[in-house]
C-alpha cells in the first residue's frame, strides 16, 4: 500500500477529505519521527512500538573490490509488532 492509497482509505472510512486525510496522516508522521530523533519510543498497543537501535562501528567489504572498510556507528529506527497485529497477519 502506497501512501496515496492510505490516504485514499482513511478518507473514505473517515468520511474526511483527502486533503484532511493527508494533513493527518502527515502529522502522523511527523510526530512518530521527531520522537525518535529524541530517542523516545512511540507505542500502540496491539499494533506496535516504533524505536531507536544503536548499531556499533564495524568492519565492512567493498563488494565490488572486497576492501575492507570501516562503517560507523549509527541509529535505525525499529519496529516490533503487536499481538494483534501479528494475530490479524497470521
Amino acid at each position: 500500500m502506497t501512501k496515496e492509497e492510505l490516504v485514499g482509505k482513511i478518507a473514505k472510512e473517515a468520511k474526511v477529505t483527502k486533503v484532511q486525510a493527508n494533513k493527518a496522516i502527515g502529522a502522523f508522521f511527523n510526530g512518530v519521527t521527531s520522537s525518535l530523533k529524541k530517542g523516545k519510543k512511540v507505542s500502540f498497543v496491539g499494533f506496535g512500538t516504533f524505536s531507536v537501535a544503536k548499531r556499533k562501528a564495524r568492519m565492512g567489504r567493498n563488494p565490488q573490490t572486497g576492501k575492507p572498510i570501516r562503517i560507523a556507528a549509527s541509529r535505525v529506527p525499529k519496529f516490533k509488532a503487536g499481538k494483534q497485529l501479528k494475530d490479524a497477519v497470521k
